[in-house]
């Protein structure tokens, strides 16, 4: 592939060469053919080639047009990449006669980035829809723009013998295409049409949900698709990174039958809806959150649901049974050619125009990627299977993402985001850290990068601790990362943490602190270096403490290096661990044993539970048995949603503190009482750590609720007396320790009430708040801090050692 030649030295700018190397999303991105057009542009001679380093570029000619390629790599670059650091090395000129691009090189440290999966790009789109087009009606129509990248990546460089599209050999016309630097299919790995490429099937049991499903013969797959889908089936779909359950989300039965058969309870599910305008009449739709909508990730959004949504005639409306109790409505756009043409395209038959788009799993399982696989493990839940044969390496769930305040608050990185690395504020020595048990995820560090993997899950099933030791082996083969210290929660029972042991080969294990290790993500994320301590507010549901308890109702002095607790929780019992957490009238009733409140049956947390139930609890709360002490803010959530009667029984995580937080957004906002916790101190000056109890709290939502106040002031004013324990409780802070930065971090402020309501007020006190964004405030951002306080650990080791 050749340029034109170079233009005449001009006198005075004489010839130079450099070579060039380019690190970041800079492969399978249209990174070369942008090069090649910048230096034929140009009139430079030399060459680039992909290598594990990146894209490494030699160019010669003036030293002005050198200087302006050089200049324009970064500003110019194509959509899809990420220019992190171009390097520059003089080299003695060689002359030539033209640019070329040249076969990869696969020698060499690996120091480039894998681009994340990206949603069909609005060219690709039109080819979709165009009957003139060789692509027309094609499922896996891509180019550089778009498209499958981290999900079929076996290798790199980032080429097509490294990805899952090595078995399809290219037409001519592809090839063509692939070859071609003018094209915007140039080195587009996943490259394919009808006639070379990945082919769709609809596979449907001979008898319902009996026997061996087999594929239908003589008609289209899509077609026959969305014919079962508006007749109320439910289809196993093959995506990007695994499999999703599908079903006509407007049909009430559809949405209950997969309810029933995934085992889901109450726990609300996604929609896919064919655009924007498709879902205003449901919810409330913010500019930022229509860009996050319609922009290359597609990330299922949480929006907040409009009270009393008006239906346009012909507008679609989901059953009530996709979201019961919940405040939000969790909304994702096509991201795939498959799931545009499976909601229809221009002119096609009506069909279903919101579908429930849930994990292909049974509940507490990975997600399904491989097909035989999805045909065993999904038989009891899926009618059909919409499926074809382009394998998927990397298992990748839905991203979740919502906005608080106009900013994007992550609750689960996966595709779309993953595998960007976060830039670190120090450099670190290569670790890994294993994160939590719960909505685990971990990290790859080295230097000033730290690679988050996709969600990989809970760790209580044996697939999903398969899904993490795979996902740790793919990831440290994408990033040449050899971790030499290893990172763990300090709870002793964690799964995450055996497996570090148990894998550590004589490398160093570092024990951190679970909300130590959320206070120090927040701060890594936003660039903090730990010079300086700030004021950590970590609220979350269970995290292992120090003396045994169980934390989660922490305020902290955190840096990187370690932490004091500032103020807590008061403790109370916990009685029967995981029962009090699916029984939220259990944790109700230990509150109000704790501050002295009789267990009237008046009050709906003491009616929810049976007489029988009632007395083996006060045995065991008498006795201390089975009865861990705990501070967690995400358990008074729970009691406080059962004391109000929002609810008594949990079906899924933190489902009491959702519907509390939708109670309470229900509320008159001119209604500015709040209730006020006792703080307490064990030193007579008021030093040490500060108790925060809520007995006088729950003694006030008691009285208003004998006085016939409803729930949802009880909710709104419970969420202010919150707010204004964080803003006392720092402002002392401030006082005694001269700090002014805070930030809030664990899953309880995933609560966008509550997160925006402390940031408010701390904000007006003076203070700078800092709040998650690039990673989840819960325990799937648990891996990042993690890996921070192991570096300083681990630095402080080697200096003293």
């Amino acid at each position: 592939m050749s340029g034109p030649q170079p233009s005449a030295v001009v006198p005075g700018d004489l010839p130079r060469r450099r070579r060039v190397t380019v690190r970041g999303v800079v492969q399978g991105v249209g990174f070369r053919p942008y090069l090649y057009g910048l230096a034929t542009e140009l009139a430079l001679v030399g060459h680039v080639t992909n290598t594990p380093e990146g894209v490494v570029a030699e160019v010669e000619g003036t030293a002005s047009a050198v200087d302006r390629f050089c200049d324009r790599i970064a500003a110019h670059a194509p959509p899809l990449a990420r220019v992190e650091s171009v390097h520059h090395q003089e080299l003695p000129a060689t002359g030539g006669g033209a640019f070329t691009i040249l076969a990869s090189r696969a020698d060499g440290p690996v120091r480039t980035l894998v681009s994340p999966d990206m949603a069909t790009c609005a060219d690709c789109l039109g080819e979709l829809a165009d009957p003139a087009d060789r692509r027309y009606r094609h499922p896996f129509v891509n180019c550089t723009h778009c498209g499958p990248r981290f999900t079929i990546v076996t290798g790199v460089p980032y080429d097509r013998a490294h990805t899952t599209m090595a078995g399809f050999a290219m037409c001519p016309d592809c090839a063509r295409e692939y070859a071609d630097p003018a094209d915007r299919r140039f080195h587009a790995q996943p490259v394919a049409c009808p006639a070379c490429g990945p082919s769709l099937r609809l596979l449907v049991p001979r008898q319902p949900r009996d026997g061996r499903p087999e594929s239908v013969a003589g008609a289209d797959p899509v077609t026959e698709a969305r014919t079962l889908l508006a007749r109320g089936a439910i289809l196993a779909v093959k995506g990007l990174g695994g499999y999703h359950l599908a079903c006509d989300a407007s049909d009430p039965g559809a949405v209950a039958l997969l309810r029933r058969r995934k085992s889901r309870g109450n726990k609300p599910f996604a929609v896919m809806a064919r655009s924007a305008d498709d879902i205003e009449h449901l919810v409330r739709l913010s500019p930022e959150e229509r860009s996050l909508l319609e922009g290359g990730t597609r990330p299922v959004v949480l929006l907040r649901r409009r009270r009393d949504p008006s239906y346009p005639a012909g507008a679609p409306r989901p059953a009530e049974a996709v979201a019961p109790g919940s405040p939000d409505l969790g909304v994702m756009l096509p991201y795939t050619p498959l799931h545009h043409l499976l909601l229809g395209l221009p002119g096609d038959a009506e069909g279903p125009r919101l579908l429930v788009m849930t994990s292909g799993n049974v509940a507490g399982e990975p997600i399904v990627t491989d097909d035989a696989e999805a045909l065993e493990r999904l038989a009891p839940l899926a009618d059909a299977w919409l499926t074809h044969d382009r394998p998927i390496q990397v298992p990748c769930d839905d991203s979740v993402v919502r906005v608080s305040d106009g900013e994007p608050l992550m609750i689960r990185r996966a595709r779309g985001y993953a595998p960007l690395p976060v830039s670190l504020p120090l450099s670190v020595r290569p670790a890994l850290a294993v994160g939590g048990d719960l909505k685990n995820a971990f990290c790859l560090g080295e230097g000033r990068r730290a690679w988050l993997s996709a969600h990989i899950g809970d760790m209580d099933d044996l697939g999903t601790q398969r899904a993490f030791e795979r996902a740790v082996a793919q990831l440290e083969s994408v990033t040449g990362v050899r971790a030499g210290t290893l990172a763990a929660d300090r709870h002793p029972g964690y799964r995450s943490a055996g497996w570090a042991d148990r894998n550590a080969a004589g490398r160093p294990v570092v024990r951190v602190q679970h909300h130590h290790a959320h206070v120090a993500a927040a701060m890594a994320e936003h660039g903090l270096d730990g010079t300086r301590p700030v004021i950590g507010v970590a609220f979350d549901g269970t995290g292992h403490g120090d003396d045994g308890a169980v934390w989660g109702g922490e305020i902290l002095l955190a840096d990187y290096d370690g932490f004091t607790r500032l103020g807590h929780l008061t403790y109370v019992p916990l009685p029967g661990g995981d029962a009090a957490v699916r029984r939220p009238y259990r944790m109700a009733l230990a509150h109000l044993r704790a501050a002295g409140i009789g267990w009237s049956d008046d009050l709906a947390c003491v009616a929810a539970c049976p007489p029988d139930e009632r007395r083996v609890l006060e045995r065991q709360l008498e006795r201390h048995l089975n009865c861990v002490p705990t501070s967690s803010m995400g358990r008074l959530f729970d009691a406080v949603s059962s004391l109000a009667g929002v609810c008594h029984r949990a079906g899924y995580e933190a489902q009491a503190a959702v519907e509390l937080e939708a109670a309470a957004l229900n509320a008159p906002v001119e209604d500015v009482t709040a209730y006020a916790f006792a703080l307490r101190t064990s030193e007579p000056d008021g030093g040490g750590a500060v108790r925060a109890d809520p007995a006088p709290v729950l003694a006030a939502i008691v009285a208003d609720l004998r006085a016939g106040t409803e729930p949802a002031l009880v909710a709104a004013r419970f969420h202010r007396a919150v707010t204004g324990l964080v803003h006392r409780i720092c402002v002392r802070a401030r006082e005694r320790h001269g700090l002014d930065t805070v930030v809030l971090t664990g899953g309880v402020f995933a609560n966008t009430l509550l997160s925006s309501a402390c940031a408010t007020a701390l904000r007006e006190g003076g203070f700078t708040v800092l709040r998650h964004h690039l990673v989840p405030p819960g325990d799937g951002g648990l891996a990042l801090g993690q890996l921070m306080v192991a570096a300083r650990a681990t630095a402080r080791t080697a200096t003293t050692g």
